[in-house]
């Protein structure tokens, strides 16, 4: 990496944000070389790197002059604005929201799946990243296609409230505190009440559709990273928001082209270096999101399937939403795009 490259992290005070301040200090980049820019009600604000402190500045569109990499950890709104901006002063731009993900015309990078792509960005500099939850099922999925082919993975996605970020997070405390209180809180970051509650609705509804914009997302997401391998096995599901804070848990239903035995299954789960196999049920070895805390890897188990319906495997994984996103996703296309020529 260039010893001059200024790199900002836009969305700094955010649960992501600060994951990916850790992933920059974890790579060795030395704290002169990264801006923090948050809101303005952030502006001023202190956040760690390493044992330093970065002072947190107002993002805007002005501010990316000089900065050779800026990195999104926005909301989509936010991240329609100030993309454009900081590619027109020059700067490579990777964002992790959704504002670009269905833009034929933006690269959509998963690294380690097409980590190829990031070679091939030909139209401006700004590349988007697929979700946490689309992430996870690509990485399942594609082993058990080179294997076997696959034709759909229908996904039950039970998605923690570090989903909406910061504000999730704080709504869930706050609700479990008033709920053992004896009090009925007002839901705010979601559409009910999240405190021991399940809501099968994670963002908005699509303009007449029955599908959720995170429901379709992963659809269309799947669709544009699997292109690149010649087949697109159809990837949907119910997303549900869950009373749990950081983490998703995944419940995946894989059609099969070829039917294998699930010890073939595993195997060639095993293959992956992107997943973490945990396979003993008996013995209550199995995925969960308390597991995955800042572990890059998805991990995946409870591998079964149905004597009449042998095509057919179900299993269950999990995904740190944070860190992947963060580590190896956000950071990682970043430094390579950033050693490819102008």
């Amino acid at each position: 990496m260039k010893n001059d490259l200024q790199i900002a992290v836009v969305g700094a005070t955010g649960v992501v944000g600060r994951e990916v301040l850790a992933a920059l200090y974890a790579r060795d980049v030395p704290a002169e070389q990264v801006r923090a820019f948050g809101s303005e009600r952030s502006k001023g604000l202190e956040v760690e790197y390493g044992e330093d402190s970065i002072e947190v500045e107002r993002a805007a569109p002005d501010v990316f002059r000089g900065v050779g990499l800026v990195l999104l950890a926005t909301p989509a709104e936010v991240s329609r604005t100030l993309a454009p901006a900081a590619q027109a002063s020059g700067a490579w731009v990777v964002d992790i929201s959704s504002a670009f993900r269905s833009d034929g015309n933006v690269p959509l990078v998963l690294p380690g799946f097409n980590t190829e792509a990031l070679a091939q960005v030909t139209k401006g500099r700004v590349v988007c990243l697929p979700g946490a939850v689309t992430t996870a099922a690509v990485h399942v999925v594609e082993p058990l296609r080179r294997a076997f082919g696959v034709v759909r993975a229908q996904v039950t996605a039970m998605m923690g409230v570090s989903s909406a970020g910061v504000r999730g997070v704080a709504e869930l405390e706050k609700q479990t505190a008033d709920l053992l209180s004896g009090r009925e809180p007002e839901p705010h970051a979601f559409p009910h009440r999240v405190g021991f509650n399940l809501v099968p609705q994670v963002g908005g509804f699509m303009v007449n559709s029955p599908w959720t914009e995170e429901e379709a997302g992963w659809t269309l997401e799947a669709a544009r990273l699997f292109a690149s391998r010649g087949e697109a096995p159809v990837l949907a599901g119910t997303a549900v928001q869950v009373p749990s804070f950081y983490g998703h848990g995944l419940s995946l239903h894989v059609q099969l082209k070829k039917a294998g035995p699930v010890e073939q299954v595993r195997a060639a789960l095993k293959t992956s270096p992107a997943l973490k196999v945990l396979d003993a049920p008996g013995e209550r070895i199995y995925p969960m999101p308390m597991l995955v805390t800042s572990d890059p890897t998805v991990h995946v188990g409870r591998v079964r399937a149905f004597p009449q319906a042998p095509e057919w495997v179900t299993l269950f994984a999990a995904v740190d939403n944070a860190t992947r996103g963060a580590a190896l996703n956000l950071v990682e296309a970043g430094l390579k795009l950033v050693e490819r020529p102008v």
